[in-house]
């Protein structure tokens, strides 16, 4: 069973329980679930922000990398006096201070397909923020053979995408959701894709298409709205427009 909400968690979180879309039960789920993000970079910390503001009882972090003063542009978890520390050290600080009533749990391991099934394992969700395809490949695949939810995301220069990935379930029509693959059969050859320290990124950015990253979990965990499942959306910054990209599972040939 969820242990019930203590009196200060009421008042903290009253702002989500007067919402009828989440209310107490829906809070309670929040307190409850456990959510494994990959990466505390620049889509990683608004995302592990506002899941840790929200209530999410357990955030587990996965990043091997350390504080540099190029990542406080975007990174906005860490700060100037954390420079030189590991990022899960300088997240679950931050995380501290926010919201004693979440548990953190930080590695300093990258995800990859060797690794993923172990480091998946005990979570409800997973949270995808890096920034190379090796390593959403890895999550993706993960998260399929955990069956639990993947929201993705990544962003370059002005510009920024998410969906939500639940290839496991069928949709309401019938037909099996697809996975990152329909989406993205394969990676760009290398160099096609320049990383954001050649190519350059408004940090702002980051904090758009995390903060929505963030919310997509809040309404999977809660069950309010509809989830990006089979939708791409994708967001223009210089000219501040959304727009939403419909994907289906890919027909095998002969099928």
């Amino acid at each position: 069973m969820t242990d019930p909400l203590s009196p200060e968690e009421i008042d903290r979180y009253r702002r989500h329980i007067v919402l009828a879309e989440i209310g107490g039960s829906g809070q309670q789920k929040l307190k409850a679930a456990n959510v494994l993000v990959v990466g505390a970079g620049g889509l990683g910390a608004p995302v592990i922000q506002y899941l840790a503001a929200a209530g999410i009882g357990h955030i587990g972090v996965l990043d091997d990398d350390t504080v540099s003063l190029s990542n406080l542009q975007r990174q906005v978890i860490h700060d100037t006096a954390g420079l030189g520390t590991p990022k899960i050290e300088s997240a679950e600080a931050a995380v501290a201070r926010l919201n004693p009533h979440v548990r953190f749990s930080g590695l300093a391991e990258r995800l990859t397909a060797e690794n993923a099934a172990r480091l998946l394992a005990g979570y409800d969700l997973l949270v995808d923020g890096s920034d190379n395809f090796d390593t959403r490949y890895a999550a993706a695949d993960a998260a399929e053979a955990a069956r639990i939810p993947l929201v993705t995301g990544a962003v370059g220069r002005f510009d920024g995408s998410l969906t939500v990935l639940k290839p496991y379930e069928t949709a309401a029509d019938g037909r099996d959701n697809p996975g990152y693959r329909d989406l993205f059969p394969s990676a760009p050859p290398p160099g096609v894709v320049p990383a954001c320290a050649e190519a350059g990124i408004v940090g702002a950015l980051t904090g758009v298409v995390g903060t929505l990253m963030a919310m997509e979990v809040i309404k999977l965990v809660t069950g309010a709205g509809e989830p990006l499942v089979g939708r791409l959306l994708l967001y223009d910054g210089l000219a501040a427009r959304f727009e939403t990209m419909k994907y289906a599972r890919r027909r095998v040939a002969g099928a």
